[in-house]
């Protein structure tokens, strides 16, 4: 049996995230797991199940989304490639496909992860990027936001910034880095680390947006981190602006 190794580029906008649903209740709900395994089901007329590096959430956009399956089928890779090219909706694209060894697992594998989130802060909004931006008018305090974003890189218990209700997953995660950066007012936060809390990344967006708009403070951003209370952090940014952009192995 062959493993192969996926990159893939999706829009999100109109899935309800990366992971298939499984509830009785959830026959028709979309996601991009769902197409990729009936279309690539029906290539190797055998059932196929796909391994991802992880969860988007519902409207989550990915560059180099990395997954993987196993398959008996003797076709090649590049006529799988070019089958699933055919088959996939125009939103959903299998950029490169290899044969890798039986021991690779998309998630498990995984040392890091990066992800980019894109806010447009001109005056008014551009209709063109409209659906992979956040558009904020005023104008946002960009070294305020980089201090308070150094509060946040390192290892630490990342309670206050996510939705995960469960007390028994450990909420400690390691941050690498977080950049800042502006061109002709538009904005991109990446933020790299060894794995994400359920929301993470778009709740600390939001907290550093509301540094940005002067609600909060770098040093109130740290005295959220050892609250560890979800209720302390600022909103939880629109899904639209988040885009993985790349996982490390």
């Amino acid at each position: 049996m062959r493993n192969l190794r996926m990159l893939i580029q999706y829009d999100g906008s109109r899935y309800k995230g990366w992971q298939k649903q499984n509830h009785k209740d959830n026959n028709n709900v979309s996601t991009i797991q769902d197409k990729i395994e009936n279309v690539l089901s029906k290539m190797a007329g055998e059932d196929i199940q796909v391994v991802g590096c992880g969860r988007t959430d519902t409207g989550v956009h990915a560059e180099n989304y990395v997954a993987n399956f196993h398959t008996n089928s003797l076709l090649t890779v590049e006529d799988m490639l070019n089958y699933l090219y055919e088959f996939l909706p125009e939103d959903i694209v299998v950029k490169s496909l290899s044969d890798t060894s039986d021991r690779f697992h998309a998630r498990y594998n995984a040392k890091s992860k990066t992800y980019l989130y894109t806010i447009n802060n001109n005056k008014c909004r551009n209709v063109f990027n409209r659906k992979y931006a956040y558009h904020v008018e005023e104008k946002l305090n960009l070294n305020e936001m980089r201090d308070a974003a150094e509060v946040l890189i390192g290892t630490h218990d990342f309670q206050s910034f996510t939705s995960l209700k469960s007390n028994t997953k450990s909420t400690v995660r390691t941050i690498n880095y977080i950049s800042i950066t502006e061109d002709h007012g538009m904005i991109e936060i990446e933020v790299n680390g060894n794995s994400f809390l359920l929301n993470m990344v778009r709740i600390i967006v939001g907290t550093l947006l509301d540094v940005g708009k002067g609600i909060l403070t770098p040093s109130d951003v740290e005295k959220i981190l050892y609250e560890k209370k979800r209720s302390e952090a600022g909103p939880m940014a629109a899904a639209k602006g988040l885009c993985l952009k790349d996982i490390q192995y």
